[in-house]
């Protein structure tokens, strides 16, 4: 029986239309940094590279009888300037793309960074605002002023970089039902 972290961490994986406050641990991930637009020569060739390494892992891991579902796609994205994000040319976003691995996945099976590009690491977001964007990515910016309006009303500030998480996969589904959790790492102001 393969392991599905979609269906048995429903906290990590689900979320409401309305941005909530959710607490989360501490989780292995395989990781790609570089920069550059979302869906650009760089960003395709490092997706292409974290689910080769992925699946690496995944045929260990199953060879020792701890079959899992490869999980969905992840990403930390920011921008090296003082404006606003969403201001900032694209080509000049950076980003960690990110696939979480079940604690059957250690560092040991991720073969040698300097082959794959991919690296195992824990990262722990801890208190976090989480709402799922319905829609094409072009409106996620109705739904970040949701959250910064959400954000502004509790006394947080941003403690971390942007999270989104692709549950739905932009080739198969059309934009108006394309689903991403986004999620701002917070503390108290």
């Amino acid at each position: 029986m393969k392991l599905d972290l979609a269906k048995s961490d429903r906290h990590y994986y689900d979320a409401t239309p309305e941005p909530e406050l959710r607490t989360f641990d501490t989780y292995g991930y395989l990781t790609v940094t570089g920069s550059g637009a979302p869906g650009g020569a760089n960003y395709t060739e490092a997706v292409q590279r974290l689910y080769r390494t992925a699946y690496g892992a995944k045929k260990i891991a199953q060879a020792d009888g701890q079959d899992f579902v490869v999980p969905k796609l992840e990403g930390q994205w920011w921008v090296n300037s003082d404006e606003p994000p969403l201001s900032v040319p694209r080509e000049q976003w950076q980003w960690k793309l990110m696939i979480r691995m079940p604690e059957v996945v250690t560092a040991e099976m991720v073969p040698d960074e300097m082959v794959s590009g991919a690296r195992f690491e824990r990262l722990t977001e801890g208190t976090a605002i989480h709402v799922m964007h319905i829609g094409p990515y072009a409106t996620e910016p109705e739904t970040l002023a949701k959250m910064e309006a959400f954000m502004a009303a509790e006394g947080l500030v941003m403690n971390g970089r942007h999270h989104e998480i692709y549950l739905s996969d932009p080739r198969r589904s059309p934009d108006a039902h394309t689903r991403t959790i986004l999620r701002h790492p917070v503390r108290r102001a």
